[in-house]
């Protein structure tokens, strides 16, 4: 059964508020941030021609080849095809391929993101979705009021936080609020980060996007990380 953690403490907003978008320091901060020169990236990193907006190639050093989405032996052989385990302490998504084979998927997690934790249903799944603010975000923050569910939200593309694709978990029927969504930068994968529910790079939820099915169970991992800690890796 789902549970919300540090509901108090959050003011129960924290769900409402799962995929605000980053901070403009948090965004300056991981798009400069300097790495140690690292191997090619692997051509499924370059950018993508056939979406409606653009998804570049991501710059050369920036994504540690941890990171890099890739096959795996399946660590979850009793879940069906289709079916999504996430570790956020890890930073790590699985989609379930075959009894023995899953996809790995490296993500960052917001602050909701370690406030859920159980299963849900994929209830549906949006390209290029479009952003809709909660009046109770609206309430801290009155400058997203054009973003409003009543204004018809954010139009989808740059700048949008749900990025390229999103998939909206439900439980008894009802929206948990969280996501699953893209628009993450590569320096911030395995690590927790300000706002946001379940972040991954425009080009992982490009692919779990095309995979994904309908219905599947999502299953969001206990979190036992300390308060305040950082870096995952």
């Amino acid at each position: 059964m789902f549970t919300r953690r540090h509901v108090l403490a959050l003011g129960g907003a924290a769900a409402l508020a799962a995929c605000a978008p980053r901070r403009e320091t948090e965004i300056t901060r991981a798009a400069t941030a300097p790495l140690s020169p690292e191997p090619p990236l692997p051509a499924i990193y370059g950018a993508i021609h056939d979406e409606p907006y653009p998804v570049p190639a991501i710059p050369p050093g920036t994504l540690k080849p941890e990171h890099w989405r890739r096959e795996v032996p399946n660590p979850w052989t009793g879940r069906s095809r289709g079916d999504i385990v996430i570790d956020p302490d890890a930073g790590i998504l699985h989609f379930i391929d075959t009894p023995e084979i899953a996809t790995r998927y490296a993500v960052s997690v917001g602050a909701a993101g370690f406030a859920w934790e159980g299963t849900a249903r994929l209830q549906f799944a949006r390209a290029w979705p479009r952003w809709k603010v909660p009046e109770t975000m609206i309430a801290r923050k009155p400058e997203l009021a054009p973003y409003s569910v009543s204004n018809g939200g954010m139009d989808p593309g740059p700048g949008n936080p749900l990025g390229a694709r999103a998939l909206y978990l439900f439980k008894n029927g009802k929206d948990t609020l969280y996501r699953v969504h893209g628009d993450a930068v590569p320096q911030e994968l395995g690590r927790a980060v300000s706002s946001g529910c379940i972040r991954m790079l425009n080009h992982d939820v490009i692919h779990l996007h095309a995979k994904h099915v309908h219905g599947a169970s999502v299953t969001v991992l206990p979190s036992i990380k300390p308060k305040g800690l950082g870096a995952l890796y």
